[in-house]
C-alpha cells in the first residue's frame, strides 16, 4: 500500500440522540460521532411503525383495490 494517502481508520464512540452509545471503526475524524436515529429507537427495529399519511394515500389504495 501506498503511505500517506489512506485515512486513519480508528475507534470512534457513536451517540444516538435517544442516549444509546456502541464503539466502531470509523475515518471520521474525532473520538464520538453523533448520529440522530439508530437501531434501538428506529420504528422498523422496536416495532412501533407507523404509516405517516397526511394525503389520504393509503385510504385511496385500500378504496380502490377494495381492501377496505
Amino acid at each position: 500500500m501506498k503511505k500517506g494517502i489512506h485515512p486513519n481508520y480508528h475507534n470512534v464512540t457513536v451517540v444516538c440522540a435517544c442516549g444509546a452509545t456502541f464503539k466502531t471503526k470509523s475515518t471520521v475524524d474525532g473520538d464520538t460521532m453523533k448520529v440522530d436515529i439508530c437501531s434501538k429507537c428506529h420504528p422498523h427495529y422496536t416495532g412501533n411503525r407507523k404509516i405517516v399519511d397526511t394525503a389520504g394515500r393509503v385510504e385511496q389504495f385500500k378504496k380502490k383495490y377494495n381492501l377496505q
